[in-house]
């Protein structure tokens, strides 16, 4: 299921740097979650597994069950949306696992997401949004809850995690060079385009709210130009009150919705 990934000598140089203890490690199969059967083959190639457990009553009773089996004992690695890459720190040492839908994928865009994920593994910070909000994700989905489902709220605060993600990582991103560097400043220009009409993506229907707020939350760590209301979210005061400042956002946007 996992064997150990070869790495450019620019991603090397960022592992060194963020997360030198960290393993690469290809995927023989994709996923959304590592079946809790195949996770347990991590044994095989880390030192230990410590998997990761959150109170159950963080959550909201009709918390999407993929949320409540991560919030439990049993160990979860990955999570919808984590895309390509994935990492985690419930391993000694960390892993970033790289998974089969990248392959054909341009090598510059993968160097640059495997590099973006031993960056974040090198923040010290919660793998997954639960972590990040914590008790405070029952007042995040309190104040949506009259106007989206438990789904769509998940996605939007999966989305407010990244943001906050974000914000740290776009600093590094932007003192690197070469291959890395151009990677990250293309991947920008590709969003800038669909950054513009996400209003009118809005309020044609064409996008929801948390579907509009992954792109323009990806759009933060990329330095973009974020339209509103997510340009709340693209401020260094979300870096300094964290989960509050982001239900505060939600109880303005739900006023919007």
């Amino acid at each position: 299921m996992f064997t150990s990934q070869t790495v450019s000598d620019a991603v090397e140089a960022v592992r060194e740097t963020h997360a030198p203890d960290a393993l690469v490690l290809d995927c023989a199969t994709d996923f959304k979650t590592i079946p809790p059967e195949q996770a347990e083959e991590l044994g095989l190639v880390v030192d230990s597994l410590d998997p990761v457990t959150y109170p159950a009553e963080w959550l909201p009773a009709d918390a999407p069950e993929v949320l409540q089996t991560y919030a439990s004992s049993e160990l979860t690695i990955g999570m919808a949306g984590d895309g390509g890459v994935a990492w985690t720190r419930q391993t000694e040492p960390p892993v970033v696992f790289y998974k089969p839908r990248l392959d054909g994928s341009p090598d510059s865009f993968v160097d640059f997401l495997i590099a973006e994920a031993l960056v974040e593994v090198g923040l010290d910070v919660p793998e997954q949004m639960l972590g990040f909000f914590g008790e405070q994700y029952i007042e995040f989905s309190a104040a949506l809850d009259d106007r989206l489902g438990p789904v769509d709220i998940y996605q939007l605060a999966v989305a407010c995690y990244d943001a906050y993600l974000g914000l740290q990582t776009r600093a590094v991103f932007a003192e690197w060079d070469g291959p890395l560097f151009e990677a990250w400043v293309d991947a920008g220009d590709r969003l800038a385009g669909r950054l513009e009409e996400l209003p009118s993506a809005i309020a044609s229907g064409k996008l929801s709210v948390p579907e509009a707020a992954e792109l323009a939350c990806n759009g933060i760590k990329h330095a973009g130009e974020i339209p509103a209301p997510f340009d709340a979210l693209n401020a260094e005061v979300y870096l300094d009150h964290g989960p509050a400042y982001a239900v505060e956002w939600a109880e303005r946007v739900a006023e919007t919705i």
